[in-house]
């Protein structure tokens, strides 16, 4: 399969959705990237790399975040999570507190804001330095020691967190939050500015295509069966309440964040990522979500 081709394809085709999303503001840094950004890479388990467009320029991957310290976190607990966070779609939105009064504070799942902050507070926990930990884990799995977190983004994060820490103390109230919730939120807010660009996060994702292993250091980071749970999960709920439609259209496990990142993969084959900071209704990149459906469908194969 000719995947240069595929993508630079796929690329002049989708070009033209330009203008029809819009940038997240919520975030007042994330507000001042330029929406007219769009690149592609898929890295095979071969070893090879294709890419095109601005798959090179860096980005803050936001919730993308949320794969790898569920990662870290599941490689310790294992199934001692799960008491503490869901595996079910939401179908609300990713920082919605609607669903956590009558489930008594464990949230749906680990993708959506409150579920993320419930894994991220079990790593505090694990980890000494947890924002250390996270570089250095995200830094292995991509095979790139240049990984660092923006701090301008960490920063208006920070500043506009309020509904973060209010999800937070309100998972306090019900004992599923053990530690100090400023910490807390101040880690979640690096964990999310963490600046890749798309042949990094493609590389990064090798671990779950290659079911638990990760090829630049040959370290079985997770089990096969973790793997494979953690690939479901985000099948089921990656793309908040766009995860079933994502599912339906594109057919592979992945992860989406507001920093217009979109990455997915095929079990045993490759994985892609693709940015562009344009998003749609549900806070998916739109050019992202457009060009890995035509990806599997132009290639023939998904996991269906």
């Amino acid at each position: 399969m000719d995947y240069e081709q595929v993508i630079a394809k796929i690329y002049e085709e989708v070009k033209p959705f330009w203008g029809q999303g819009k940038v997240a503001d919520y975030i007042p840094a994330l507000a001042e990237v330029n929406p007219r950004q769009y690149g592609i890479a898929v890295q095979t388990l071969k070893g090879d790399t294709y890419q095109v467009g601005d798959a090179g320029t860096r980005f803050s991957i936001q919730s993308i975040s949320k794969v790898f310290t569920l990662a870290m976190v599941t490689r310790h607990l294992g199934d001692e999570i799960w008491k503490s966070v869901g595996r079910e779609p939401s179908g609300n939105p990713f920082n919605s507190l609607v669903q956590l009064e009558h489930e008594q504070g464990i949230p749906r799942n680990p993708f959506i804001n409150a579920g993320a902050l419930v894994v991220t507070d079990r790593l505090i926990s694990l980890y000494d330095r947890p924002k250390d930990a996270i570089l250095e884990f995200v830094r292995g799995i991509c095979g790139n020691d240049d990984i660092y977190y923006d701090k301008h983004i960490a920063q208006s994060e920070r500043e506009h967190a309020d509904r973060n820490l209010a999800l937070a103390y309100f998972m306090k109230s019900f004992g599923n939050i053990k530690n100090d919730v400023e910490t807390l939120v101040d880690v979640y807010c690096h964990q999310c500015a963490i600046a890749m660009n798309c042949i990094d996060l493609a590389r990064a994702f090798l671990f779950l295509t290659d079911r638990g292993l990760n090829p630049y250091q040959q370290e079985q980071i997770l089990t096969v069966s973790q793997a494979k749970r953690l690939g479901a999960l985000m099948l089921t709920c990656g793309f908040y309440d766009e995860s079933g439609d994502f599912a339906f259209r594109a057919g592979m496990p992945g992860k989406s964040g507001v920093g217009g990142g979109v990455v997915a993969y095929i079990p045993g084959n490759l994985s892609i990522a693709v940015w562009s900071p344009e998003l749609n209704q549900h806070g998916n990149s739109l050019i992202g979500m457009e060009t890995l459906e035509r990806f599997t469908t132009d290639i023939n194969n998904s996991i269906f």
